[in-house]
This record gives C-alpha cells, structure tokens and sequence, in this order.
C-alpha cells in the first residue's frame, strides 16, 4: 500500500539518486583532450587588437591534427577575415552545445585554450584534413565533401589552422 510515508521516502531516494549522479558527473568532467577526441564543434572567437572578444563567435566543425585544430570555412566569413587583417589571437571552446547564439553563453563553459590561427595553402595538408573530416564526419561528408574540395580550389573556402598557444 502506498502510503504518505512511502511516498516521501521514495521521493527523498530519487532526489539523492539524482544529487549523487550530479556530482559523479560533475567530478568526472572531460580533460581538454578528451572533449577534443569526442566533440563535434568547437567555438571559436578572434581576439581583437585590445584584447576583448569579437562579437563574431561560432560553433564549427573541426579536424584535430596532433595540438592543431583545422577548421574550412568561407573565404568572406568573419574567421578568415580576422585572419587577413592580422588578429590571429584566438580563444577556442572545446565541446557541443548546439548553437552558440541559442546556448545563452554556456559554451563558455566548456574546456577552452587560446590559439593562433593560420591559412593552410599548402595541398597535401589540406588532403590530410579533408580526409579527417571524411573519418569524423561520414555521414554528413557526404553531401560537405564537394562543397569543402571545390571552394577550397576555386578560392571560395579556406582552411584555417589554429594552433594553441602553449604548443
């Protein structure tokens, strides 16, 4: 018979359930490494000349390459052109938490380093990274892989390395 008493202590049971499943997550959080090796995107922002973030911030994905992490994007947008114009201080976090704009800043709390981006020109690492995008991405190459190949060879995309600053 289910009576007040054992009403409450199952809900007590179920809160310290849930209480100590928290904290066992919360203790086992991802090392940098770790969240590189099992995460999707990475949120990148250039760091301008003063020192402040750019407003122009970004989930995207990635290949990691040993400490570098290589990123394609189009040749206009906001992190290649950072790129141009020398502010290629970045700040990286490492992890998924769907859309930056949408997550309400809480991708600021995931693992995070600084970075120095470079354009990638030379062909045989471009193929490289094409491929890691093919191995991390598969299902989803599918339909990117032309697009990534051909504005990489006509100039409409770039590849961009960001390297952490401590490597």
């Amino acid at each position: 018979m289910l009576s007040r008493r054992n009403l409450i202590l199952a809900g007590c049971s179920v809160l310290v359930t849930g209480l100590s499943t928290r904290a066992s997550l919360a203790a086992k959080r991802p090392t940098l490494q770790e969240s590189i090796s099992a995460s999707d995107l990475i949120y990148i922002t250039p760091i301008r000349s003063d020192g402040r973030e750019s407003r122009c911030q970004a989930e995207i994905w990635f290949v990691p390459d040993g400490p570098d992490m290589y990123v394609v994007t189009a040749y206009d947008a906001w992190r290649a052109e950072a790129v141009k114009k020398g502010l290629t201080q970045a700040r990286i976090w490492v992890g998924d938490v769907g859309n930056w704009g949408r997550s309400k800043g809480k991708y600021k709390s995931l693992p995070q380093i600084e970075a120095t981006a470079s354009g990638i020109t030379a062909t045989e690492t471009q193929e490289k990274i094409l491929k890691g995008y093919g191995k991390k991405y598969p299902a989803s190459w599918l339909v990117y892989e032309s697009r990534f190949r051909n504005g990489l060879a006509d100039g409409s995309r770039v590849m961009l390395r960001y390297r952490p600053t401590d490597a």
